[in-house]
């Protein structure tokens, strides 16, 4: 029997397709992608906890070569070691970074933005669990440098600062990048950039954490984000808004009066809505 030709066999897939699109589908592709998505960004930080529990050899190496270095360039300049000691206990402290987000929810509610401010909550809050859970699941030791110029508690991976660094500076991205004149928009950015490697740098720097530590920091925070964007973008399909870009931020109608539809309502149009007569 004759094969048909490729044009034939991809007009038929597209016809399945479309012949079964519907709330179902849509269901099911957003399913999919939000497991991919998930799981893209998981894989990483999976993998740099399975070279730090093992101490893979070049892993290793380039956390000691990096602190000691960094630390000598800090033990001949004080001036220098004050600054690092002020950015990370006071500009990026996590405590500082939680209660901006805080400050931000507050904003939200009183724009009547409830899931949005919902979200920003439940993702600072679950970055903040998943780090120490995780820290304390992995009991990794601080660095051990002779005369240090820094003390910090507890366990070294993830870096708590890193990780709070990045589900914060995502937080204030997403929900006000909507506010910022596109024009404007790559100052934003490139202030979270900053402050999220900047974050890094003053841990190891100041010899509380290895470099691995702040990457693994980065890259648990980058899962919780993606996974509570997902979520999010799930319910501004279900009441028939439209995909956003990271570039418009997660909900592009909070310059409005009325980003959201009222608690309790799903904010599509009901069967009786619309013009009469």
């Amino acid at each position: 029997m004759a094969q048909r030709p490729p044009r034939s066999r991809c007009r038929t897939a597209r016809a399945f397709l479309a012949g079964r699109s519907g709330p179902d589908t849509a269901f099911g592709t957003r399913l999919l992608l939000t497991v991919a998505a998930t799981t893209a960004v998981t894989v990483p930080f999976v993998l740099a906890l399975v070279l730090v529990e093992s101490r893979w050899p070049p892993l290793h190496r380039l956390d000691r070569d990096t602190a000691e270095r960094l630390h000598s360039a800090a033990v001949e300049d004080p001036a220098r070691v004050r600054v690092l000691g002020f950015l990370t206990d006071a500009v990026w402290d996590p405590v500082t970074l939680r209660l901006l987000v805080a400050a931000l929810v507050v904003w939200l509610l009183r724009h009547r933005a409830w899931r949005l401010a919902a979200w920003a909550a439940v993702t600072e809050t679950a970055g903040g669990l998943m780090g120490f859970l995780t820290k304390n699941a992995v009991e990794r030791a601080r660095p051990h440098l002779p005369d240090p110029v820094a003390h910090a508690p507890g366990f070294s991976f993830p870096s708590g600062h890193a990780m709070t660094a990045m589900v914060s500076c995502a937080v204030f991205l997403l929900v006000l990048l909507p506010l910022v004149p596109p024009v404007w928009r790559p100052l934003p950015w490139a202030l979270a950039v900053t402050s999220v490697l900047g974050v890094g740098y003053t841990r190891v720097a100041l010899g509380v954490h290895w470099v691995s530590d702040v990457v693994g920091g980065w890259l648990l925070g980058l899962v919780v984000v993606t996974a509570t964007t997902f979520v999010f973008e799930a319910w501004r399909a279900d009441i028939g808004r439209r995909r956003t870009s990271l570039g418009e931020g997660l909900e592009p109608e909070i310059s409005g009066t009325e980003p959201e539809p009222i608690l309790g309502t799903s904010g599509r149009p009901g069967p009786t809505d619309g013009p009469t007569g």
